[in-house]
């Protein structure tokens, strides 16, 4: 009799500790190896007042792989600190040469474009030049096919960026949205930080924009409503980048982070990117 209490109580214990490992797994963050996945970066406009090279030198020293350039980035004094979009295709691979030489990649560059499909090829040229896999930009509504389709001749995505209401044709996810309709090369890059300037929850923007996204800019602000302030370090305004990560996560994102700061910190904006990684790492739970 006691031998049958004894594995009953045997077994008991067993299938609660089955249980209790059950909930435990559960408890534990969903979908981490997604996160493990997406390619952290620096858009480079955030050391906008530093010429590229030491844009280059400063990504390199937040330990990013991956960065943003811009076609109006100053090329720095080897190159007269030329714009890059007014340089040369030796001057652009000299610069290409740049980014090998520190283990960097540059798979994406804001595109500026303008009110010809001229200025436009000008900068997919610097595009094809560089090899990115997709440029950011902002096209005018006027010229959405021909962007469209200078994009299919080059074989890059378009990234359609936001920023505020007033500012931009994208500043809510449906106006952007409305954008993709039609144009085949025409994807989604978001901008986080921008869209609580407009009184929109960036958390229901990348619900409405999944499947479209290939680049996200990660940003954050004080405040929602208030289009007059600069941004935040990551993690410190009014986003919840938990829930952003949680989103991201349940829809499989698999495509670029890039780390941006518009606002200009003494002596640079270095500190604070390396905050922005640390809280990346730390709130997703995966190592560096």
């Amino acid at each position: 009799m006691k031998s049958k209490k004894l594995v009953t109580f045997i077994v008991v214990g067993v299938v609660a500790a089955l249980f209790s490992l059950g909930l435990n797994a559960q408890s534990k963050p969903k979908n981490t190896s997604v996160a493990k996945n997406w390619k952290l970066g620096v858009a480079l406009y955030t050391f906008s007042t530093a010429s590229f090279p030491e844009q280059l030198a400063y990504a390199d020293s937040a330990s990013l792989k991956y960065v943003e350039g811009f076609v109006f980035a100053k090329a720095g004094k080897e190159l007269q600190d030329s714009a890059l979009f007014r340089l040369s295709p030796s001057g652009l691979q000299h610069l290409k040469k740049q980014i090998a030489d520190k283990g960097l990649k540059m798979e994406s560059i804001y595109i500026i474009g303008g009110k010809t499909v001229a200025d436009w090829k000008r900068d997919f040229d610097i595009a094809k030049a560089f090899g990115v896999k997709y440029v950011t930009a902002e096209p005018p509504r006027n010229l959405w096919n021909s962007v469209d389709s200078l994009a299919g001749a080059y074989g890059v995505k378009v990234a359609l960026h936001n920023h505020w209401k007033g500012n931009s044709i994208y500043w809510h996810p449906d106006s952007l949205l409305a954008a993709l309709e039609g144009h085949p090369n025409f994807a989604a890059c978001p901008d986080l930080g921008h869209y609580p300037k407009s009184g929109i929850n960036p958390i229901l923007a990348l619900k409405k924009l999944q499947g479209k996204i290939i680049g996200i800019h990660l940003k954050d602000i004080a405040e929602y409503n208030n289009n007059k302030l600069q941004d935040v370090p990551v993690g410190t305004g009014a986003i919840d980048f938990p829930a952003v990560f949680d989103e991201l996560k349940s829809q499989k994102y698999n495509g670029y982070i890039m780390i941006e700061r518009d606002t200009k910190e003494k002596p640079s904006n270095l500190s604070s990117v390396k905050q922005t990684v640390n809280f990346y790492y730390k709130t997703l739970a995966i190592p560096r």
